[in-house]
């Protein structure tokens, strides 16, 4: 996740640092700083300061992030659903991406065009990551940019004709699903930045096989889907599947991964499962 969004940049962030991870008695308030860590860092909610900073106390947090699509996807949704009953739907579809963008510093979608540019312009990794950490935005980007936003202000529109409130359902699935789905790049593949530079702040580079399976609980409550919507559960294999072929992508060119990658990962993969359950509302699935 291109960061940027939460915290300052690298050499201003500077919070308290973290006191070492505590034993079972304290296990509650080391998750609630963990969690409170994820929302500082992916999203422009303000956090206290006695919140800290390590890199292991970031790297732990990210199992954590599906639970920042749940908040994201909450402000999107409920500013789609308010917005559709005042306006047409491609405004509210407009406004709801705005809505995401703003809670959440648009890093993700700045990572999207970074990817854009990097690996649309470099012949080489060295090449690709120096153009991922310039901030100028090339034609790649903003080609890039437009292509992703118009298709998901197109789908988020569609999805309010078609299914009302229940369009509600399908942005927090694509927006927890999504998350998911990079948490599984953190584990099992590696940061591509050997100097692990990055043009902001940090980011989480790593996570346990516990920590991937809690980061999975933040999907069961969509096991509701199964007898409510089923066809709508195809969205997490198309997930998967785009984050398959973006990682295969990503440690062909770079050797791994960086935040900008994760970040297009996320966007690319909300998309997808946008798509898949406007395809099943179409098909009246």
């Amino acid at each position: 996740m291109s960061a940027g969004a939460g915290g300052a940049v690298d050499g201003a962030l500077e919070p308290a640092a973290a006191p070492d991870r505590p034993g079972p008695p304290g296990r509650l308030a080391w998750e609630v700083r963990l969690f409170l860590t994820a929302v500082m860092f992916y999203t422009r909610l303000p956090c206290p300061n006695w919140v800290g900073y390590s890199e292991d106390q970031l790297n732990q947090s990210t199992r954590y992030f599906p639970a920042i699509g749940w908040i994201v996807g909450a402000a999107v949704a409920a500013t789609a659903l308010a917005a559709d009953l005042v306006w047409p739907a491609s405004v509210a579809a407009l406004l709801a991406l705005a809505a995401g963008v703003l809670l959440t510093g648009a890093f993700h979608e700045d990572g999207f065009a970074d990817v854009c540019d990097g690996f649309g312009g470099g012949t080489s990794k060295a090449r690709t990551l120096e153009i991922m950490k310039d901030s100028r935005v090339g034609a790649f980007a903003a080609i890039g940019l437009v292509l992703l936003l118009g298709v998901k202000a197109a789908a988020l529109a569609a999805l309010l004709q078609n299914l009302g409130w229940r369009a509600a359902a399908a942005i927090l699935f694509a927006h927890v699903a999504s998350r998911w789905s990079v948490v599984t790049v953190i584990f099992s593949d590696v940061y591509a930045r050997a100097d692990a530079s990055s043009k902001v702040k940090p980011i989480g580079k790593k996570i346990s096989a516990g920590g991937l399976a809690a980061a999975t609980v933040w999907l069961l409550p969509f096991a509701g889907l199964a007898w409510w919507q089923p066809w709508w559960l195809l969205g997490l294999p198309a997930a998967f599947l785009v984050r398959l072929l973006l990682g295969r992508w990503f440690r062909r060119r770079l050797g791994g991964y960086t935040g900008d990658c994760l970040g297009a990962a996320q966007q690319t993969a909300e998309t997808a499962v946008l798509l898949v359950v406007l395809a099943c509302a179409e098909a009246a699935l």
